[in-house]
């Protein structure tokens, strides 16, 4: 039934559901992805949700959200970012895990950075006493998690002028499932030195910086799908409820 909600907020093209929230759907086919940094094939990241994100200069992101069983993944697509620095321009993009809204990120705060062509992506936590890093730590990068960067090709869904793209697969092992993260999204265009956000309203100045949880949105899953139940524990409650129907119904458990 999740999956079919989901499944049918995609089709309609549901984008956000309040101004400050993204939608996260559920979805089938996430584990399709070919992680090259790029939109690799026509339907690759189709069956997601989407967010237009518009900024007053003209600058277009594509912003898409889906998860698959134990991953969350994220495509954000810079159509205005024609400009392409290696090594320089980066996404990155913030969980709230407890969605607490705290003014100083704290231990349960994580961020993931990749950077276009580069090497290493890597990730922060907060709970750092440096407030000059937005006390955000770097840690070791946990099982699964991926983030790359590439330049669009032909392929891509919405312009074939080559232009920075990024694809970020984070475990549910790590970040936990919730049906509401907090969230936060930063696109750096090195070329303008520019720094996109979202939330929208929110402004950043400096790579170092990131903002305080307190103003990030939120990553919602509509239908409630992303804290899923495993099916042994479905198993055991749907066995108890049928159980539970027939003692009530059934004249001869009441003899």
């Amino acid at each position: 039934m999740h999956f079919i909600v989901g499944f049918f907020l995609i089709l309609l093209g549901v984008k956000t559901v309040y101004a400050e929230s993204i939608m996260i759907p559920q979805s089938d086919v996430m584990n399709k992805v070919i992680f090259d940094g790029k939109w690799t094939y026509f339907y690759e990241w189709k069956r997601s949700g989407l967010t237009d994100l518009l900024y007053n200069n003209s600058t277009t992101i594509e912003l898409r959200t889906a998860h698959q069983d134990n991953f969350i993944y994220v495509f954000i697509d810079n159509l205005s970012d024609t400009s392409i620095d290696k090594g320089a321009d980066s996404a990155t993009i913030c969980f709230d895990t407890k969605n607490e809204k705290s003014l100083k990120a704290d231990s349960n705060d994580y961020c993931f950075v990749t950077t276009l062509d580069g090497s290493n992506s890597f990730v922060l936590q907060g709970s750092s006493p440096l407030g000059s890093n937005s006390n955000f730590k770097k840690i070791d990068n946990p099982p699964g998690f991926i983030g790359i960067s590439s330049v669009s090709d032909a392929n891509d869904r919405y312009t074939d002028v080559p232009h920075t793209s990024y694809e970020f697969r984070i475990p549910t092992d790590f970040v936990g499932r919730s049906d509401t993260y907090g969230f936060y999204v930063g696109v750096y265009d090195s070329h303008s030195n520019k720094i996109y956000s979202w939330p929208q309203s929110v402004t950043v100045d400096s790579l170092l910086q990131i903002p305080s949880p307190s103003k990030w949105g939120e990553l919602v899953s509509l239908d409630k799908s992303l804290p899923e139940f495993p099916w042994p524990i479905l198993a055991l409650v749907s066995s108890l409820a049928i159980i539970t129907f027939m003692t009530r119904r059934s004249p001869i458990f009441h003899k």
